[in-house]
């Protein structure tokens, strides 16, 4: 079956291996067998503590105890509604070994949205921080299903003396959880796992559902995305295949939140089922980000353009050493060739001897499957596919193969493709496609190109087209144009309904400093742009901003922008 797949990136696979033989258990089980050969190593690092293999290990015991002492049965949905902390790592790794599943949730998401994800899943019991509970006890009532509710705080979690100071600082501005509160308390919580004198563990087969992501998949609607202990365990394998140059201990600045496949199984389980060490990172600012990088000296550094593009803007970086640097990820969004050019400066500038790797994914096979290869790096590729991932460009709305250099649909098949949308059975058959072939190809909704290498190249969404008198204008496109120009520092394009041309193009611009926001830099933008793009295609508009609007894992928000166009444009057009 596989030899009637073309894989013309082989050739560039350099040391990494074109299959692997994956762990057949489950999620804790590859933590556990790790943690039996590395002991001592240290797992994670949070807020100056340590803490090691052996210990995290008793840590999950304990709370797989506590979870089956509260009633937490084999199947339930566990909601974890929790920044990156012990406690999100522990109650994920536990909730896997009762055989529940991990419903994750990001804690800044709106009252009605986590009502929404409670619900949804069918959650039974919830873990969140102290700073959240008022979220939590306003929709309580709207969420029968869920029995427990969890409550830890960061205090918990630190040395004697930073409790102190936490205590002192952060911890006085976050509202006491009522004493008669309908809740159990971190600590309370572990210590009732005492009372459950059997085996905490419920063994489950590797296809076994075991983690649920949020995402707007291909369509845009929030939808739960079902995926298993092997869709974990491959992808932790295929990271360090794709990564000789790791060793054993090695450090990854986990900064990519843990309700995020990018953060969930690049930066920690990847690291946790192969020996190395998750430096915790509960919330950041690009400074505090720095700070980090000075402090940690991690070896691997995972994020999203944003966040590469916003260390560049801070002053006084000049002494930042990043000589430690073995591998920097970019991924979750399209990384504009101008942007990867200048961050490639800026590491080689501080002693780094690499450069930023582009990858992509999508939540419905975990997060990335393809990644630039140490041996070739192409501009503008997004690279090649994981050991046992196969690439392929259809032509949109089929599943007929286009040939190399011509753009159609993403399509993806591998050991990390997702079992199901959950309660969405029709968008499950639409995106998670049997193939003549007899394999399950994931349809992404992305266009792209497969150049004769086997290079691939992301475009954008399908959806996120601009059509204008008829002409198809993609974004993406537009924005690498600007964002070449020595002035700017990040752009947005979107589309502005029209009445003649259907839809008008408009762009979003962040100037670098030294750059004022005037008529003449934007008619000197304007001219540029007239030289490098089509007439059809030009923006009727430039509009300047200190900042643009970004999601929740840090891309640029270009649904925020066009809803600001929708609201402005019936006064505009009373005006």
């Amino acid at each position: 079956m596989e030899a009637t797949i073309k894989t013309p990136w082989e050739p560039w696979m350099g040391q990494v291996p074109m299959h692997i033989d994956y762990f057949q258990g489950t999620m804790t089980e590859a933590v556990e067998k790790i943690g039996q050969k590395y002991a001592h190593f240290d797992a994670y690092e949070f807020m100056g503590s340590r803490v090691s293999y052996q210990k995290l290990v008793q840590q999950i015991h304990e709370c797989a105890a506590a979870l089956r002492a509260i009633g937490i049965k084999e199947g339930d949905k566990v909601t974890i509604c929790m920044p990156n902390a012990p406690q999100t790592v522990v109650m994920f790794y536990a909730v896997n070994m009762v055989g529940a599943i991990a419903n994750m949730v990001h804690p800044l998401s709106a009252e009605g949205e986590i009502e929404f994800y409670l619900n949804d899943s069918e959650s039974v019991a919830a873990l969140t921080l102290d700073q959240f509970y008022g979220k939590f006890a306003n929709i309580r009532k709207n969420t029968p299903c869920l029995k427990h509710l969890i409550i830890a705080t960061v205090k918990d979690a630190l040395k004697p003396v930073m409790k102190i100071g936490y205590a002192l600082t952060q911890g006085r501005k976050i509202p006491k959880v009522p004493k008669d509160a309908d809740v159990l308390l971190w600590k309370d919580f572990i210590a009732s796992g005492k009372r459950f004198t059997g085996d905490a563990r419920v063994h489950r087969d590797a296809d076994a559902p075991a983690v649920i992501l949020y995402s707007g998949g291909t369509t845009g609607i929030t939808k739960g995305i079902l995926l298993s202990n092997l869709n974990f365990n491959a992808l932790a394998a295929q990271i360090i295949a794709t990564n000789p140059i790791y060793d054993e201990g090695d450090k990854m600045l986990a900064i990519m939140p843990m309700f995020h496949g990018f953060g969930l199984g690049v930066s920690i389980h990847s690291m946790l089922a192969n020996g190395g060490c998750c430096i915790l990172v509960p919330r950041f600012t690009p400074q505090t980000y720095a700070q980090l990088l000075r402090k940690y000296r991690p070896n691997f550094i995972a994020g999203v353009p944003t966040l590469y593009e916003a260390l560049l803007r801070i002053p006084n970086l000049e002494d930042l050493d990043l000589s430690c640097l073995k591998g920097v990820f970019s991924g979750g969004d399209s990384l504009p060739p101008e942007l990867k050019k200048r961050f490639d400066k800026f590491l080689k500038d501080h002693g780094a001897k690499i450069e930023v790797r582009e990858g992509y994914g999508t939540t419905e096979c975990v997060t990335a499957s393809c990644l630039t290869p140490l041996t070739k790096a192409k501009e503008g590729s997004i690279g090649i596919p994981f050991p046992d991932t196969y690439y392929k460009i259809v032509k949109v709305g089929t599943e007929d193969e286009v040939p190399y250099g011509e753009e159609g649909e993403i399509c993806l098949s591998g050991p990390t493709v997702m079992l199901e949308y959950v309660k969405h059975p029709q968008e499950t058959a639409q995106t998670r496609r049997k193939h003549a072939d007899g394999r399950i190809w994931i349809h992404t909704g992305d266009l792209g190109v497969m150049d004769e290498e086997g290079f691939i190249y992301f475009r954008q969404r399908i959806k996120r087209m601009i059509v204008t008198s008829g002409y198809n204008v993609y974004p993406s496109q537009i924005e690498n144009i600007l964002d070449a120009h020595e002035a700017v520092h990040l752009s947005c394009v979107i589309g502005v309904r029209d009445p003649y041309k259907m839809q008008k193009v408009k762009a979003f611009v962040v100037l670098k400093p030294g750059y004022e926001p005037s008529e003449t830099t934007r008619e000197m933008l304007m001219d540029y742009c007239r030289k490098h793009i089509a007439k059809y295609a030009m923006p009727y508009d430039i509009e300047f901003r200190d900042d643009l609007p970004k999601t929740l894992v840090g891309k640029v928000a270009y649904r925020v922008l066009e809803e600001e166009m929708e609201k402005a444009a019936p006064a505009a057009a009373t005006a």
